[in-house]
């Protein structure tokens, strides 16, 4: 199992390898390009001195909006490089959304390819486009200073929506993406590990913590990372029998659409693991899962408010048939769990909220003090899970205590579509809950209120939505009701709207 224990930030990582490995690939992509850890570390030295003739500095946010390119993880390690604080952007977002999570972040410079062009933006942001990129990153220019980074200097930026319907700026140090890789080679774990030659495909954008935290784990290693700019079955199938992957991460949903594509499993021969998390996943799916890869699973649960994963379901815990199957997994060592009730920790098999403590917790909320501290308690992290632990420590989730819906393992909040569908012309209220998909794990259902004398059409709806929403986001399902169900203080009632849907469930996610 690899590790190297002297690395602790990303500008350590790239410096040891494009020494130690120069001729190893460090990146790959769908589309045939490649970089060495050599052309890697020389790109992005060459971005970082770009990217202070913009006036970028320690502490100033540069955001990448566009698919998996190696311009991406060039970005990443060009950041690091001078101090600055990488700001990944979900493309599927809207240009509403996009420019929200710009402005909010007073980003600096954006880099975007050219599928993606920004609309009506303000702030600092200058706009380099993919086709210009390379020939203005390779200019000639003095180099940049090396920023003296720490584990708890700030690296990523990350933005997750919220119950308020405006995305919060996850704040994450270099420490994140090492604590948990240190704490698995001190304990001798291989739940998540890494062998000479290994090759990993990045199924998980990496825009998500998800894809970003797995290829960190890979370049930690000296692993090459695969990425891929849209996520198709048949390429993955080819990412493996062709280009030689080895391991993968992936959501349960992208697991779903490779084993149901009606190709047999000779293609995955050459795979050793995969990881997977972002959503729950069913035990037939996982059996299916099994048989298919042949391969060893491990599940990672965690936030992004934890650094990504701190729970593990190892390989050795998925046995077909096993009633294991349906637990996250236990934590990592150096990593608490608790299940709390009314502020009070509860006895083993008590479900109640699930507060983790890890050593990769974010530094908080950006310009959020009060989100900071209601998520951030004595050092625990508040998930918004409700969950229980049996007696050997593993933990099972069971419902949220907070509202978020997992679509394919989108993060969705009720209340960003409420927001949307209160501003429709027609609609009075509105209350957005989850419900299970055979397909998505769970999807969005809309129970709307119409103004008195008013009806409007799901297609109307729908159109409403598309130019405020991302796709993801928007129900797949509306109801017509009389009135929201909501408490004495106003608040909605959604295990009563969810209620119905999910009667015969063991579990209240999907």
């Amino acid at each position: 199992m690899i590790h190297h224990p002297q690395l602790s930030t990303m500008t350590d990582t790239i410096t040891f390898h494009s020494t130690r490995i120069p001729d190893r690939p460090a990146v790959l992509t769908s589309t045939g390009q490649r970089s060495t850890y050599r052309e890697l570390a020389q790109a992005s030295e060459a971005l970082a001195a770009g990217l202070v003739t913009l006036g970028v500095g320690a502490g100033d946010r540069v955001a990448y909006l566009g698919r998996e390119a190696p311009a991406y993880w060039e970005l990443l390690f060009a950041a690091a490089r001078i101090g600055a604080v990488l700001v990944p952007v979900n493309w599927r977002l809207t240009a509403v959304e996009v420019e929200h999570i710009l402005v909010d972040s007073d980003t600096v410079v954006v880099f975007l390819d050219g599928d993606h062009p920004l609309r009506g933006t303000t702030g600092r942001h200058e706009v380099i486009t993919d086709t210009g990129y390379p020939a203005w990153r390779d200019t000639l220019r003095p180099p940049a200073p090396p920023y003296d980074a720490t584990p708890s200097t700030p690296l990523a930026q990350l933005y997750t929506s919220g119950t308020t319907g405006l995305p919060k700026g996850v704040l994450l140090p270099h420490r994140s993406f090492f604590a948990i890789r240190d704490s698995l080679a001190d304990a001798g774990l291989d739940w998540i590990d890494w062998i000479d030659g290994d090759i990993a495909l990045i199924g998980i954008p990496g825009f998500h913590i998800g894809g970003l935290w797995f290829a960190t784990q890979a370049f930690h290693a000296g692993a090459a990372v695969y990425s891929m700019p849209v996520f198709d079955p048949a390429t993955v199938r080819r990412a493996v029998r062709d280009d030689g992957v080895t391991t993968a991460i992936f959501v349960p949903a992208m697991m779903r659409s490779i084993v149901s594509d009606g190709q047999g499993a000779d293609d995955f021969t050459g795979l050793r693991k995969i990881i997977y998390g972002g959503a729950p996943i069913s035990e037939a799916l996982l059996e299916e899962s099994v048989r298919v890869f042949d391969c060893d699973f491990a599940q990672i649960y965690g936030l992004t408010e934890t650094g990504n994963t701190a729970i593990c379901l190892p390989p050795d815990q998925h046995v077909p048939g096993s009633p294991r199957l349906r637990a996250a997994g236990r934590p990592y060592p150096g990593v608490e769990v608790r299940i709390v009730t009314d502020g009070l920790e509860v006895p083993q098999g008590s479900v109640g909220e699930v507060h983790l403590r890890t050593p990769a917790a974010m530094l908080g909320y950006w310009n959020l003090p009060d989100a900071t501290a209601a998520t951030l308690v004595d050092g625990w992290v508040r998930t918004g899970d409700a969950g229980y632990l049996d007696s050997e420590g593993y933990l099972y989730i069971q419902d949220r205590v907070k509202d978020m819906i997992l679509v394919a393992g989108e993060n969705v909040f009720p209340a960003e579509i409420e927001n949307a569908l209160a501003a429709h012309p027609k609609v009075a209220d509105a209350a957005v809950v989850g419900v299970p998909d055979e397909h998505t794990g769970e999807a969005v259902l809309a129970h709307v209120v119409f103004r008195p004398g008013e009806q409007a059409s799901t297609r109307e709806l729908m159109l409403f939505l598309r130019s405020r929403l991302a796709d993801f986001k928007l129900p797949n399902r509306y109801e017509v009701i009389d009135a929201v169900p909501r408490n004495p203080s106003g608040k909605i009632l959604r295990r009563e709207l969810r209620e119905p849907y999910w009667q015969g469930h063991e579990r209240r996610v999907n």
